[in-house]
């Protein structure tokens, strides 16, 4: 099983580990828009102005600017550990042992704007950079990663692809139809049995699901495996829309 993440806006400034190498990240198909996405963010970073406007930068967050150019020469971090906010706080991936850990690396992928999918043990630098930005010196960024992570799904074979992605990332690199996967939506009941999406609540639903899961570490190769395991766990998963499945808070 893969399960895709989105990334988060907020990151954890620095890091402990060596300068980007991209040629090591997990799904190295995708080496080519890698490189054209960071050089064209290092490149904007040059003219301050342009690139507050086109990353649409508060001046509080201008120094963001500074993480872009700094993007091949900057410490990094586990990208698990680089995000921050309401799905990382949930899954606290910190705070799991290293078997644990381990399940993540091999099991996780975060699709990030600037390298695409990543694995989550995958070492990056903070950036700056969203799935909707329009960056001067490479195409819109859905032509640039769609087909390319599609193809890099396809090539790792997984088997079945859990895709937690907001719609915007999931945009970014559609799972294939060869191989079989199921699009989450997190969702509340109502009474007479209505139902109706959650915004916060989606999101540390979505962490703390993927951390019971590299917790448990349930072998899961379709839909069929991940209802039987998550009621045994207390998680309740029904059909959704359009062929799409619901995680009940």
């Amino acid at each position: 099983m893969l399960v895709l993440l989105p990334p988060s806006e907020t990151k954890r400034p620095g890091g402990e580990g060596a300068a980007l190498d991209i040629g090591g990240l997990t799904f190295s198909s995708l080496r080519a828009p890698r490189e054209a996405v960071t050089n064209a963010l290092v490149a904007l970073s040059g003219d301050e102005e342009t690139a507050a406007r086109v990353l649409k930068l508060s001046p509080k967050r201008r120094h963001e600017i500074a993480d872009n150019a700094a993007l091949r020469t900057a410490p990094t971090t586990p990208a698990v550990d680089r995000y921050t906010g309401v799905l990382y706080d949930a899954l606290d991936a910190s705070s799991l042992d290293a078997t644990a850990r381990a399940w993540l690396g091999a099991h996780v992928a975060i699709h990030s704007a600037p390298f695409g999918p990543v694995g989550a043990l995958d070492p990056i630098p903070a950036y700056r950079l969203a799935a909707g930005t329009s960056l001067p010196g490479v195409p819109a960024l859905r032509r640039v990663w769609a087909d390319a992570a599609r193809a890099a799904f396809e090539a790792v074979a997984p088997g079945f692809i859990l895709d937690l992605r907001s719609e915007a990332y999931a945009a970014l690199g559609p799972v294939p139809s060869s191989v079989p996967s199921a699009y989450v939506r997190v969702v509340t009941e109502a009474e007479g049995g209505a139902v109706r999406a959650l915004n916060h609540f989606n999101k540390h639903a979505k962490g703390a699901f993927v951390r019971a899961l590299a917790t448990q570490r349930p072998a899961v190769e379709d839909v069929v495996d991940l209802r039987a395991w998550a009621l045994s766990s207390g998680w309740r998963i029904v059909d959704g829309r359009n062929g799409e499945i619901a995680l009940v808070m």
